[in-house]
């Protein structure tokens, strides 16, 4: 009897180890946090870029309005969506090729995105984008001319002379659009800065970048926050333009070597202390769960809302209250929260009208799912190598982790300027 049960025992060995053997090896690898920020930032930018890089975007689009659009030429939903998604993935372009996988995704998408900016500037291109037909074509070309700035050796230098010279004519067109006396001034600002170290100071309008860094600093309300124009709204304006644009707009002054009125590296110097408080507010915005508050107007920006505190990490200036640990930890759970289970994309693989999954309600009146690759800002940090500590660190416990678990977690205070600046003469 004994010896039956060994030999069953072996036999049942025998048929269960291999079984064993094979579930563990079907095991899913577990990605890292940089892998998983390639997959959406990949899963965002193909669809886009492959596209339009064979002059198809506007052919193959699936496209989507808010139920109370304007009347406003609906063609801007090329000009958003190029622009808007570049703005967001050009940091990561600009890294060198290696032969990884993320490389090779990388190295693609490049050559895709340069032939897209050569279409989109060609009258003979399907996607020559609608340059001049309304006044949104201001904002999108801003958003586009981020691209160039945070990319400007691997997206701005290689394109060709001819291709060089439509965009300086077509940013110079844009002066016959009017901003509306709001953050729209910082679109102008960013754009004529932009002509300045392209294209030269002889090129670009002064009295544009001047205005605005005036009115900027009147619109300055502390702690952080600027009011989007005259009346304070409590939305997300400060992170979605205010502290990018008006940060590169000085720094391309700077690198212009612009002899104005302004110490320019001066107010630059102040305004990234502004975005550095910034960053620690929405820090400390991001739940246990990954969430954040949904305020204000054009909330289908998604992760857009979170730009200074990807801003600063991948300028590699966070404030000594941040660490590296902590900012990606807390980031990377907001896209899992956002982007693993609701219906984010279409069935053509395009955003769609949206907080957290297709929510059409929460359109404003000049929403379409072009606007939504806003939320690409989130992603800059992935212009940081695989190897910098922001992505080999390990993951820390943000602020409100700690907060709610019974934890030490530092206290926040007001912070106030402590540059002043006064006009050279």
């Amino acid at each position: 009897m004994k010896k039956a049960l060994f030999r069953l025992s072996l036999l049942m060995m025998a048929i269960l180890l291999p079984a064993a053997l094979t579930a563990k090896k079907r095991q899913p690898k577990v990605k890292t946090d940089r892998e998983y920020w390639c997959e959406q930032a990949y899963c965002m930018a193909q669809p886009v870029l492959e596209n339009m890089a064979k002059g198809e975007l506007q052919k193959n689009m699936k496209t989507e309005f808010s139920p109370s659009f304007d009347n406003r030429n609906r063609k801007v939903v090329y000009m958003e969506t190029f622009g808007r998604l570049m703005a967001g993935v050009a940091p990561w372009l600009a890294l060198p090729d290696d032969e990884t996988t993320e490389g090779r995704q990388r190295k693609q998408l490049r050559e895709w995105a340069l032939a897209s900016f050569r279409n989109a500037v060609d009258p003979q291109s399907p996607d020559y984008l609608c340059w001049g037909v309304s006044g949104q074509n201001l904002v999108d070309a801003a958003f586009l001319v981020e691209a160039f700035i945070r990319a400007y050796d691997a997206l701005w230098m290689p394109l060709d002379e001819v291709t060089k010279k439509r965009y300086i004519e077509e940013f110079k067109k844009l002066r016959s659009i009017e901003p509306p006396y709001t953050n729209w001034l910082l679109f102008s600002s960013t754009i004529e800065s932009f002509i300045a170290k392209a294209a030269g100071l002889k090129e670009y309008d002064d009295y544009r970048v001047m205005t605005t860094i005036r009115k900027v600093e009147e619109w300055y309300v502390g702690d952080g926050w600027y009011s989007d124009g005259p009346v304070f709204a409590f939305d997300y304006y400060s992170n979605y333009v205010f502290h990018s644009m008006y940060l590169e707009t000085l720094k391309n002054m700077v690198d212009a070597k612009a002899n104005t009125r302004f110490d320019y590296q001066k107010y630059y110097d102040r305004a990234l202390k502004r975005a550095q408080k910034m960053a620690i507010i929405l820090e400390r915005f991001i739940s246990p769960e990954g969430t954040f508050p949904v305020v204000g107007r054009s909330i289908t920006y998604r992760m857009a809302a979170l730009q200074p505190l990807a801003l600063m990490a991948w300028y590699q200036t966070l404030p000594e209250e941040l660490s590296n640990g902590q900012v990606r930890a807390a980031l990377t759970q907001v896209m899992h929260r956002m982007y693993d289970q609701q219906e984010n994309y279409n069935d053509a693989g395009f955003l769609t009208i949206g907080f957290c999954g297709h929510q059409p309600e929460t359109a404003d009146w000049y929403t379409n799912n072009g606007s939504l690759y806003l939320t690409s800002l989130s992603l800059m940090p992935l212009g940081l190598p695989a190897d910098h500590d922001f992505w080999t660190c390990p993951a820390e416990e943000w602020t409100q982790v700690k907060a709610w678990n019974g934890k030490p977690f530092p206290k926040d205070h007001r912070w106030a300027d402590d540059i002043q600046t006064k006009d050279k003469w």
